[in-house]
């Protein structure tokens, strides 16, 4: 499935990795988070929310196959590509959301919205090919990818044995929710929001029985919300509080305590980014040169065989804990 424009790396389906990728790509407004639950609790603390990544494994037994959207009139109203190369599914399902998103929080940036134009009148193919010879998103998605320090072959598609992963994105779209996989000839309609109703409250079903054809205990699955940049809207609050109505409304105790929460979530966002780059030095830091010496020195001393067995002997314990717990 290649088309050119270069080589495409794997990347991990991680919220620093993808929030960096859209810095990468221009966008400003957008971070992405990892979600470890769909309750309200949960996503209310988030919103809004623009979009979900899906990460999932293919099931050799497959899945329900879904229409797709034919209809032109409202084709017309998604911008929807083909995944014509291999390893681009990450990418592409977040560029699927950012060219679907119409919130003022958000700018796609030059190279999107140029993108957007060139290819407006295409068909998904042709759409496809775009985006796979943009040499500029392929450096910003090959620039989050992890350090390569060997050489493997590569192979157009999965055997039946090994595990397949595929990245899709869900949208809400002129009041509907529609599932976009490069991989189908077009997008999936999930069915209407209702009015005054929360667009997760639709999409999170669908997760669900996604989630829950896999066997317990298995987690072949990864979750992500595309939001609004937290920063951005905590000093967009900041600001309210301190020059806005709150100074006016709000007693001397009331302001202190609000600032205090509005500072205090600033700071961990800060931290979260913080954590996000020692992260993405260490994915690219080629660590090898140092376990090759390690090993050595192991072996050197005689410490190698005994580590080796320890940790033999370690691994036997847990399974045999875990099956008289069974």
């Amino acid at each position: 499935m290649e088309a050119g424009g270069g080589s495409w790396s794997l990347i991990e389906s991680d919220p620093g990795v993808f929030s960096a990728l859209v810095k990468k790509l221009g966008v400003i407004g957008i971070q992405v988070e990892e979600l470890w639950s769909m309750d309200d609790e949960v996503l209310n603390k988030l919103k809004p929310v623009h979009g979900l990544i899906f990460l999932f494994k293919f099931l050799h037994d497959g899945e329900p196959q879904l229409p797709v959207v034919t209809d032109k009139a409202v084709l017309d109203k998604i911008y929807f590509a083909k995944q014509v190369i291999n390893n681009a599914c990450a990418t592409q399902a977040v560029i699927s959301i950012l060219m679907n998103c119409r919130h003022s929080d958000v700018d796609i940036g030059p190279e999107l919205t140029k993108l957007q134009e060139f290819s407006r009148s295409f068909d998904p193919y042709m759409r496809g090919l775009a985006l796979s010879n943009s040499q500029t998103i392929r450096e910003a998605h090959n620039s989050v990818a992890p350090g390569q320090f060997f050489e493997f072959e590569t192979k157009a598609k999965a055997s039946d044995d090994e595990d397949a992963y595929h990245f899709v994105a869900y949208v809400p779209i002129e009041g509907r929710v529609y599932e976009l996989d490069g991989l189908r000839e077009g997008p999936i309609d999930h069915g209407p929001i209702g009015q005054s109703e929360d667009w997760l409250h639709v999409v999170r079903p669908i997760i669900m029985r996604r989630i829950n054809a896999y066997t317990e205990g298995e987690i072949h699955f990864n979750l992500m919300a595309v939001i609004s940049d937290q920063r951005m809207i905590l000093e967009r609050q900041l600001h309210e509080l301190h020059c806005g109505s709150g100074i006016l409304t709000l007693s001397a105790e009331e302001f202190e305590k609000e600032n205090h929460r509005l500072t205090s979530l600033m700071s961990l966002e800060n931290y979260k980014l913080l954590c996000y780059r020692q992260e993405m030095k260490r994915r690219k830091h080629n660590y090898m040169p140092f376990i090759v010496n390690l090993l050595k020195l192991l072996a050197k001393d005689q410490k190698l065989s005994i580590l080796y067995e320890d940790a033999k002997s370690h691994v036997s314990e847990n399974i045999n804990a875990m099956k008289m717990r069974a």
